[in-house]
């Protein structure tokens, strides 16, 4: 029998729509399964923040190659996806912190990132509701915010015409050329993407493991902050170990309202709110934006994000199984480095020259990979 499509990307999420996107782009009939709509699973749960981040240099070059897609993107993009570009904040408290700002200015700025490194004056000046013994910040006035489930469905829809077609199921076993479904429907195509938290689920072999994180969203206070703020030490905070985990993070919506996070925790598929987690989420919250005490909270939830040992993705050719490939593992990142992902993917499963080094986000790079 003859596949239906060329590809068949299992997972709906905002990597999965950007594979899909990228392949039907260079020519290629793609059909996209999710037991969500698109958008709806762990993409949900992120907060939409189009950020260059430099934990390594992989994890910087894959951001930056992104944010490069996504800037040609961001012009053409709907309303309901709330593109804006607010910048990010990256603030500092004490002097070991000030001097990351400028060890971060100064790399970014050697690697074509526009930054400005601001004194504690400069700071509370542009953004005056932080708390009063900053001692600078880091603006990077590049990164941007969108809402990401409408993303995810704008990239699945405005590829070529014809192209992507989205189902509505669960794959429950994946082979050579084929998948089956929950309700035991066949479905025959000439190469796999697992995208997405979907991934350890269909390949438990893969080096993943699904990491809880809160949200929580206020009423609306219209310009109360104006730019994406994160404590600059947020990287080691959230990757530290299997003991939960906090760091500030708090991000002006174009409603008025303000996105808080951001908690990290290894607790299997525990879906429920974590009180604790979520009080000392809140807690150091309010230590770098103390008026946030006095605001009003209208909802919170958790969402699940797959990570790897070293935090970066996995995106390359799966392993023991021909005709399938990886895209997944983007932790609190997928929503920025989807773009690239999916060029990755398609570059490597065309044969293309990749516009970037592949290496760093093989499979085979874990032993037994």
């Amino acid at each position: 029998m003859s596949p239906a499509q060329d590809v068949l990307v299992v997972g709906a999420g905002i990597v999965g729509a950007a594979v899909a996107r990228e392949l039907a782009l260079r020519g290629l009939s793609v059909a996209v399964v999710d037991s969500h709509p698109p958008g709806l699973g762990a993409t949900s749960a992120g907060m939409g923040h189009l950020v260059v981040l430099d934990g390594s240099e992989a994890e910087f070059q894959l951001c930056r190659r992104s944010m490069e897609l996504w800037d040609r993107l961001l012009p053409d993009l709907p309303s309901d996806c709330q593109a804006r570009r607010p910048g990010t904040f990256w603030v500092a408290v004490g002097e070991d912190e000030l001097a990351l700002v400028a060890r971060k200015a100064s790399y970014y700025l050697q690697h074509g990132v526009e930054a400005e490194a601001l004194d504690a004056k400069s700071a509370l000046e542009a953004e005056p509701a932080l708390r009063r013994d900053v001692s600078g910040a880091l603006f990077v006035p590049g990164d941007a915010v969108i809402y990401p489930p409408a993303a995810a469905r704008w990239l699945l829809e405005n590829g070529p015409e014809g192209k992507v077609s989205v189902l509505k199921g669960r794959v429950i076993e994946i082979g050579e050329g084929r998948a089956r479904m929950a309700g035991g429907e066949e479905l025959s195509f000439r190469w796999g993407v697992l995208a997405g938290g979907c991934a350890n689920d269909l390949m438990p072999s893969l080096p993943l493991e699904p990491k809880k994180g809160h949200l929580v969203i206020t009423d609306s206070y219209p310009g109360l902050i104006g730019r994406q703020l994160v404590e600059i030490g947020y990287g080691a905070g959230t990757r530290e170990g299997k003991a939960t985990t906090v760091a500030f993070n708090a991000q002006p919506r174009s409603t008025g309202q303000i996105l808080i996070g951001s908690s990290r925790q290894f607790v299997g598929d525990d879906r429920s709110l974590d009180r604790k987690a979520l009080g000392l989420m809140l807690q150091r919250a309010c230590e770098y934006l103390p008026i946030l005490a006095e605001l009003e909270v209208i909802r919170t939830w958790v969402g699940f994000r797959a990570a790897t040992p070293d935090h970066l993705p996995i995106v390359s050719e799966a392993p023991n199984l021909s005709g399938w490939w990886v895209a997944a593992g983007h932790e609190g990142l997928g929503i920025t480095t989807s773009l690239a992902s999916g060029e990755l993917i398609a570059d490597l499963m065309l044969g293309t020259g990749p516009t970037l080094d592949p290496a760093p986000y093989s499979v085979r790079r874990f032993a037994g990979g």
